[in-house]
C-alpha cells in the first residue's frame, strides 16, 4: 500500500529484512513454539551480523542512523514470524532507547554498542507481580551504598529472563516521594543475585524464556544509573515510544496471515463454487484489507510524526498510544476472521493461524494494555481541546439555536 511513499533506500531495506525473514527454518518457529528454544541467541546474532539491530540508533554504536518509519518497515516484515520474534528483534531497540538517549558516554560504548553487535543480549524488567499496569506503584528498591546501589525486588513477565546478560531496571530510590518522583532506572549485570524464579508456560508467544526474576541484595555500580536519581519517570515515559511503536509494527506484520486465508478461499469449494464466491468469505476479507491498511497508515504516519520531531511531547504520547491500540486490536480481529474464513482446519496446526492467534492475543496486553492506551488517549486528547480555543471553524455555533445560552445547561 505504501510503496509509492517509500523512498529507493527504504524498498531495499524492506528487501533486506524480507531476505532474512525467508532465511528463517520453519523447525526454528516450531521449536520456539514448543518452548524447545528458550532464548534464541544465534537468531539476534545473525541480525547483528546483518547489521539490522537498532536501525535508528548512530553508525558509531552499531545502528545505521535511521528513522521511526525505516525501523517501522523492518518489524512489520519481521512480524510475520510471530510475537517472539519480533520481540527479540525490538529488545535493543527498546533497552538501547533509554541508553542512546539517557545513558553516558561509557554506557553507550559499553552496552548499547556491544549488543547491537551481537555480544551482549538485553532484556526489560518492567512489571512486578503486583504492579500490572501501575507502574509507578513499584516496590523494587534500590538503595545507595558508596559506589553501589543495592538492588531488591521481583520483576516478572520479562522476556529474556533466561537469555539476557543484563536488564534495564526500575527500582524506587525514595520510599517518600510521590510515585513519579521515586523512580531510577538502572542497567543491571546477570550475577549469582539476580535469579530466574519461575519460567511461565504461555498461551503463545514462547521460547522467548519469559520469567520472573529475584533480584536480592544485587550490587549495581553508581555508574549503571541511567538518567538521574529519582527520575526514571522521564526515562519511562519516552520508552513509551518504542515499546508502544515496536508493538504496533509487528500486529501489521502478524496480521498479513490474512494472506494464507484469502489464497484458501481462492482455493477451497463447497455448494459448487470456490468459497470467495459467498458475500460471508468475500466481505471478510474487504474489512480485514481495510482495517490492516488503515492500521498501516496511522502506523506509518505516527513513525513519520516522532522523526520529523516536531510533535509536543503529549501529543506524541496520545499518537504512540493510538497506534498501539489501533494496530493490536486490528490484528486480533484480522487473525481471528482468517480463522472464521478457514472454518475448521485454521484450528488445527496444519495452518499457522493457530499459533499467530495465541501470539496476537499478548499485544493487547503487554507495553500497557489497550485499555490503559484509551486512558492515555483521552487524557492528551482533552488536554488538547481544553486548553485552547477551537481551531478553524467553532462548529460548534453551526446549529439554529446555538446563541441560546440559557438552553446549554450543564449542572
Amino acid at each position: 500500500m505504501f510503496d509509492f511513499k517509500l523512498t529507493p533506500e527504504q524498498k531495499k531495506l524492506r528487501e533486506e529484512v524480507r531476505e532474512f525473514v525467508k532465511s528463517i527454518p520453519r523447525q526454528f518457529l516450531l521449536d520456539l513454539d514448543a518452548d524447545k528454544i528458550r532464548y534464541p541467541k544465534d537468531y539476534v546474532k545473525d541480525l547483528a551480523r546483518r547489521k539490522l539491530l537498532g536501525l535508528r540508533f548512530p553508525e558509531k554504536y552499531g545502528g545505521r542512523g535511521l528513522g521511526w518509519l525505516e525501523e517501522v518497515i523492518a518489524i512489520e516484515e519481521i512480524g510475520v514470524l510471530g510475537t517472539t520474534p519480533a520481540c527479540l528483534y525490538s529488545l535493543p531497540s527498546i533497552v538501547g532507547e533509554a541508553i542512546n538517549i539517557f545513558g553516558t558516554q561509557e554506557q553507550k560504548e559499553k552496552y548499547l554498542k556491544a549488543t547491537l553487535e551481537g555480544k551482549l543480549f538485553t532484556a526489560e524488567a518492567l512489571t512486578e507481580p503486583r504492579g500490572g499496569s501501575d507502574f509507578f506503584g513499584a516496590t523494587t528498591t534500590a538503595v545507595r551504598e558508596g559506589d553501589y546501589y543495592i538492588l531488591n525486588g521481583q520483576k516478572r513477565f520479562v522476556v529474556g529472563s533466561e537469555g539476557a546478560d543484563y536488564f534495564l531496571v526500575y527500582a524506587r530510590t525514595d520510599p517518600n516521594a510521590p510515585g513519579h518522583k521515586s523512580i531510577s532506572a538502572f542497567l543491571v549485570d546477570r550475577d549469582e543475585t539476580v535469579e530466574v524464579k519461575h519460567v511461565y508456560g504461555l498461551m503463545g508467544t514462547r521460547g522467548g524464556g519469559t520469567g520472573r526474576l529475584l533480584f536480592k541484595n544485587t550490587k549495581v555500580p553508581v555508574e549503571n544509573l541511567i538518567w538521574k536519581e529519582n527520575q526514571g519517570a522521564d526515562v519511562f515515559y519516552q520508552m513509551m515510544i518504542p515499546e508502544r511503536m515496536t508493538s504496533a509494527a509487528g500486529a501489521l506484520g502478524m496480521a498479513k496471515v490474512i494472506e494464507v486465508a484469502a489464497r484458501y478461499a481462492d482455493r477451497r469449494k463447497a455448494f459448487g463454487q470456490k468459497i470467495r464466491k459467498f458475500q460471508g468469505v468475500s466481505f471478510k476479507i474487504a474489512d480485514s484489507v481495510t482495517k490492516l491498511d488503515a492500521a498501516r497508515a496511522l502506523v506509518y504516519s505516527i513513525a513519520e510524526a516522532i522523526d520529523s520531531g516536531k510533535e509536543d511531547p503529549g501529543k506524541l504520547r496520545r499518537l504512540v498510544s493510538e497506534a498501539k491500540k489501533f494496530a493490536t486490536d486490528v490484528a486480533w480481529e484480522v487473525v481471528n476472521d482468517a480463522m472464521q474464513i478457514m472454518g475448521g482446519i485454521a484450528y488445527t496446526n496444519v495452518y499457522p493461524i493457530e499459533r499467530i492467534l495465541r501470539d496476537t492475543r499478548l499485544i493487547m496486553i503487554w507495553t500497557g494494555t489497550n485499555e490503559i492506551m484509551n486512558l492515555i488517549i483521552q487524557h492528551e486528547y482533552f488536554k488538547e481541546i481544553l486548553e485552547k480555543e477551537p481551531e478553524g471553524r467553532n462548529i460548534e455555533m453551526d446549529a439554529p439555536d446555538a446563541d441560546k445560552e440559557e438552553e446549554k445547561v450543564y449542572e
